[in-house]
C-alpha cells in the first residue's frame, strides 16, 4: 500500500537541494513584492474634493461621500488615490448608491482631463481598477468636475474680447468671489435679454460644461453680439463647488429654494436685487441648468421642466422641439422626456419648502420664459456625456433660443 507524505509542496529535506533553492527564492519574490508596494493613501485635500474613508484593507478600500450639511443622501464624491501603482484595488461605497451606469470619471494629471472608467469597472455598489506601474496620482469622481480652474481656463480663451464683461456678482461667506459675465451687446441697448444660471446645486457639474457651450456659442453668433444682452452666472453655490459639498437639499435652505422671504445667501440675494433692474422689462428667458439623479431611464436623458403657466409651457417645447431637430449629436436631447408640470417629481407638493429660481422669474414684470434644463451625467440615450458632447449640446440649445426668440 502506498503511503503519502504529509509535508506541503515544498520539501527543503537535504535529499532535495533544488526544492529549497525554489522555496527561498519564492520567499525572496514576496518580501521585494511587498516591499515595493506603498501604502495607499486617499484624500480629498484639493478643490472639489469629496470622501470620507472606511478603512483601507489590502486591495479594497472602503469610503463614503460625506454628506456634510446635506440633509438626505446624495450621491457626489470625489477622491486621490497615491500610492497603488501596479496594484488592482477595489472600492466599495458602504452607505448609498454612488456610482454612476459608467463608473467614475478618472483623471491622471491632476484633474486637467477627464476619460469615464467603463460600466464594466462596475462591481457592486463600487468599481475596480488596475493601476498602471507608473500612476502615482490618480483621482476618481462620481462624473467630470469643473471647478473655478476650468472657468478660468474659459475666460483665457476670451481676453480682451469686447463683446464680454466679467464683474462681480457677490462675495460668498466664505470670501470667493462671484462672477457674473455679460455677454453680446453691452451699450444697453440691446432690444432682447437672456438670463443663464449654474450650479445651485454644487454637485451638479455636467451643467457647467453645458454653460459654456452656450457662452460660445454666443460670443460667436452675430445675433447676440448685435440683438442681445446675455447674463450669466456659473456658480450659484461658489464655496459649495470648491468644497465639494453635494449643495443640493443643503440645510437649512437649498440655494435653489431661496428665492423667497429673506435669501440666506449671497448669490441669490444678489440675483434678486441684480436683475429687476438691469432686465429693464426685455427679459425674454430665464434659464437654469441642473443635473438629475445617477441612474433611471428619466435620468438618463436631457431633459425641461414644465410649470403651471400654460402659454410659458408652450414655448419651453417649441424650444425643445427646435433643439432636437437642430442638435448635432443625434438622440442626445428628445421632445417626449420633457418632464410636464404634474408629473414625476415636478408637482406643487415639491415645491412647498421655497421658491425655486425658476419660478421667481417668472414673477418678474416682463414674465420670461422661466425653465430648467436637466443635463444626464453620464448616459444620455446612448450618448457618452463628456465635457466635449455637453459643451456642444450648449452650443446647439443657443441656436434654438435664437430661433425661438428671433
Amino acid at each position: 500500500m502506498a503511503s503519502f507524505s504529509n509535508r506541503r509542496h515544498f520539501d527543503v529535506s537535504p535529499r532535495r537541494p533544488w526544492a529549497h533553492q525554489l522555496h527561498m527564492n519564492h520567499l525572496l519574490a514576496v518580501l521585494v513584492l511587498c516591499l515595493s508596494q506603498e501604502e495607499i493613501k486617499i484624500d480629498a485635500d484639493f478643490p472639489g474634493g469629496n470622501v470620507a474613508v472606511d478603512k483601507i484593507d489590502g486591495n479594497t478600500v472602503s469610503v463614503h461621500q460625506d454628506l456634510r450639511d446635506t440633509s438626505t443622501k446624495w450621491f457626489y464624491w470625489q477622491f486621490r488615490v497615491r500610492g497603488a501603482q501596479g496594484r488592482t484595488v477595489t472600492f466599495q461605497f458602504t452607505t448609498t448608491p454612488a456610482i454612476g451606469v459608467l463608473g467614475p470619471a478618472m483623471s491622471h494629471d491632476g484633474g486637467d482631463s477627464w476619460s469615464w472608467l467603463g460600466k464594466e469597472s462596475i462591481k457592486g455598489q463600487g468599481f475596480v481598477y488596475a493601476f498602471p506601474a507608473e500612476a502615482k496620482d490618480v483621482r476618481f469622481c462620481v462624473s467630470i468636475p469643473y471647478l473655478d480652474k476650468d472657468f478660468q481656463k474659459f475666460l483665457a480663451r476670451h481676453p480682451s474680447n469686447p463683446n464680454l464683461k466679467v464683474e462681480t456678482h457677490c462675495e460668498t461667506k466664505k470670501g470667493r468671489k462671484v462672477e457674473r459675465l455679460r455677454l453680446g451687446r453691452l451699450d444697453g441697448s440691446a432690444a432682447t435679454r437672456i438670463l443663464v444660471t449654474a450650479r445651485h446645486h454644487a454637485c451638479e457639474m455636467i451643467a457647467s460644461y453645458v454653460l459654456e457651450g452656450i457662452l460660445e456659442e454666443a460670443l460667436s453668433d452675430p445675433w447676440y453680439r448685435e440683438k442681445v444682452e446675455l447674463a450669466a452666472v456659473p456658480f450659484m453655490d461658489k464655496d459649495g463647488v470648491e468644497d465639494g459639498d453635494q449643495g443640493k437639499n443643503r440645510a437649512p435652505r437649498d440655494h435653489n429654494r431661496d428665492y423667497s422671504g429673506e435669501s440666506i445667501y449671497a448669490s441669490t440675494k444678489a440675483m434678486r436685487e441684480f436683475v429687476p433692474g438691469w432686465s429693464a422689462g426685455k427679459l425674454k428667458l430665464a434659464l437654469d441648468l441642473h443635473c438629475p439623479t445617477l441612474r433611471g431611464p428619466s435620468n438618463e436623458t436631457p431633459y425641461f421642466v414644465g410649470n403651471d403657466n400654460e402659454e410659458s409651457w408652450k414655448k419651453i417645447t417649441r424650444l425643445s422641439e427646435l433643439l432636437e431637430a437642430g442638435q448635432s449629436i443625434p438622440s442626445f436631447h428628445r421632445v417626449k422626456d420633457n418632464l410636464p408640470f404634474g408629473s414625476g417629481f415636478n408637482k406643487p407638493s415639491s415645491f412647498t419648502a421655497g421658491m425655486s429660481f425658476g419660478k421667481w422669474a417668472r414673477t418678474l414684470p416682463e414674465a420670461p420664459i422661466g425653465t430648467t434644463l436637466e443635463v444626464s451625467y453620464a448616459n444620455s440615450n446612448g450618448v457618452t456625456v463628456t465635457a466635449a458632447s455637453a459643451r456642444t449640446l450648449g452650443r446647439d440649445l443657443a441656436k434654438a433660443i435664437r430661433k425661438l426668440l428671433e
